[in-house]
Parts: C-alpha cells; structure tokens; sequence
C-alpha cells in the first residue's frame, strides 16, 4: 500500500492509490476475453463456476468495426507468415487459402 502510495504521489495521480488486485485480475479477463472472444476459455482462467460470473467482462470490450484486412496466401510459407503476423484463416477458394484480421 504503502508503495502505491509514492508511486501516485510521484507520478502526480491520485487514481493509482484505487488500483487493487481485484482490478488487475479484472482488467487481465477482459484483455484475454478481446483477445480470444471466447468467454468459456476465460471462465476457465479465472476458475469461475457460473458462467454468469464471468459474463461481467464482456461489457467492457469494445469489438471496434467489423472491417477486415484480407489477404490470400497461395503456398504454406504465405500462410504461415499470415498466421504469425496475427491473420485468422477463413476459407479456400480455387486453391488460393483466404486470412482475415480486424482492422
């Protein structure tokens, strides 16, 4: 307490003193419930039993626009670099593997 107490005072923020544990967790559950979309891997997580326990989290994620960046990846080594840089596999057409991510 007493560190959270000097760090306000040196950063000039009196909210940092209203930071607990219970905010971090929160904070980390609703990070991972953005990052994954899947509310059952979080529950999981936070070792919630009731599901409705864990649906408080949802409300603070802002999904944004449901705009994509697509890209097509034609051999394995363009679909791998389209998976390590965050792109989601859809579907295939005519050969040709389609990936999406949100903008």
């Amino acid at each position: 307490m007493r560190e959270r107490k000097n760090i306000s005072k040196a950063l000039n923020n009196p909210k940092i003193q209203s930071i607990t544990w219970k905010s971090l967790r929160h904070f980390e559950a609703t990070m991972e419930y953005s990052r994954t979309k899947d509310i059952l891997y979080v529950k999981e997580l936070l070792g919630h039993i009731n599901i409705n326990n864990t649906l408080i989290y949802t409300h603070l994620v802002n999904f944004g626009s449901e705009e994509y960046v697509c890209r097509v990846a034609e051999n394995v080594e363009e679909a791998k670099a389209l998976i390590e840089s965050a792109f989601e596999y859809v579907t295939e057409v005519n050969g040709a593997k389609l990936f999406r991510k949100r903008k």
